[in-house]
């Protein structure tokens, strides 16, 4: 028999609802995004950010469940994210999804928003399944980790200092791209030569942990430099050089951890998935190590419900389920 799981996301700036057929076929995905009115700002504002998730949850379920075609009734169970994220944004779904629970008597199941990400290639390919080892980069987060079942994963590095993604932004800014920044110094990589700046690569001795402090104060000393020099940056040149860098220290650490693992199958998760210089650099290391790779598809990338209820459905299905005093927990971990 079918399990319907309806997923809640509100960990940032997007309010996402959607319905989801055993942990792998979309029924409907809704999102509302508040990406263009933070940009004003330049980075995400966590009291607006809230607000606006107070007037999105509401018409979010609710579309989510008439483009599924299905009634409160024929849900299983609800999954929302529980962390880590912003406090404010996350107590909005987790409010929602309790609420209703308690009055439609719906099991609630609080979902990893990184386990999310993760279960994002389960909805891009039918056949993927554990053990595998998975990539997660985001602008709060960069790691592999073991994926040896579905509820259960262990890191096996992480990093040090700055995230990737954080890295990404905070040069995009610099330079003046603007916000969001990864995708936009993505674009501007396009027109550039990866081989017009050097970076240095981070020396970590035997581990295999990340470290993107220094290449980001890097990239800031040569801004400097040129500028001091009365000189203008070449924007697409330096996104291109800069992004290379960081999407090689990412695949370096994933090829070693493939050689001290042993293990052949390979992914991505988080909202970097979608930065186009590491889906090359990680498809590349596929065919020369012989890996099986999936790459998960741009929609399910970025933060969204689906791979919250595909998530959630795996743990509904290991019987795990959460009481209505649940909380948001800001700072999760996986396994939390």
């Amino acid at each position: 028999m079918s399990v319907i799981t309806l997923g809640i996301e509100s960990s940032c700036d997007e309010t996402a609802c959607a319905v989801v057929k055993d942990g792998r076929e979309v029924l409907s995905s809704i999102i509302a995004s508040q990406a263009d009115f933070h940009s004003q700002y330049g980075g995400v504002v966590p009291e607006l950010a809230s607000r606006m998730h107070v007037e999105a949850i509401v018409p979010c379920i609710s579309e989510a469940l008439k483009q599924a075609e299905v009634t409160y009734s024929d849900l299983d169970a609800v999954c929302v994210t529980k962390g880590p994220g912003l406090v404010g944004a996350l107590l909005v779904g987790v409010s929602a999804a309790k609420a209703l629970c308690e009055v439609k008597h719906i099991p609630l199941v609080g979902v990893n928003h990184m386990a999310g990400h993760i279960a994002a290639n389960y909805l891009t390919d039918p056949s993927w399944e554990p053990p595998f080892l998975c990539l997660v980069v985001s602008g709060g987060h960069s790691e592999i980790l073991l994926v040896s079942d579905y509820t259960k994963m262990e890191y096996i590095c992480s990093t040090k200092d700055d995230a990737a993604g954080e890295a990404f932004d905070k040069i995009a800014r610099v330079i003046g791209l603007g916000y969001p920044g990864g995708p936009k110094l993505d674009k501007a990589s396009k027109d550039g030569n990866p081989q017009a700046y050097s970076f240095p690569m981070p020396k970590m001795g035997d581990t295999l942990d990340f470290s993107f402090s220094g290449i980001k104060t890097a990239a800031l000393n040569t801004i400097n430099q040129v500028r001091l020099k009365g000189e203008d940056v070449n924007v697409n040149d330096f996104a291109a050089s800069y992004q290379d860098a960081i999407c090689s220290i990412l695949c370096d650490r994933l090829k070693k951890a493939v050689k001290l693992t042993g293990v052949t199958k390979i992914c991505l998760a988080g909202g970097v998935s979608a930065n186009s210089c590491l889906r090359a650099k990680v498809e590349d290391l596929s065919k020369k190590m012989r890996l099986q790779l999936c790459l998960p598809k741009m929609v399910y990338c970025t933060d969204n419900a689906a791979m919250i209820a595909s998530a959630g459905y795996y743990s509904f299905r290991d019987g795990v389920t959460d009481n209505l005093d649940m909380n948001a927990y800001p700072s999760l971990e996986l396994g939390g």
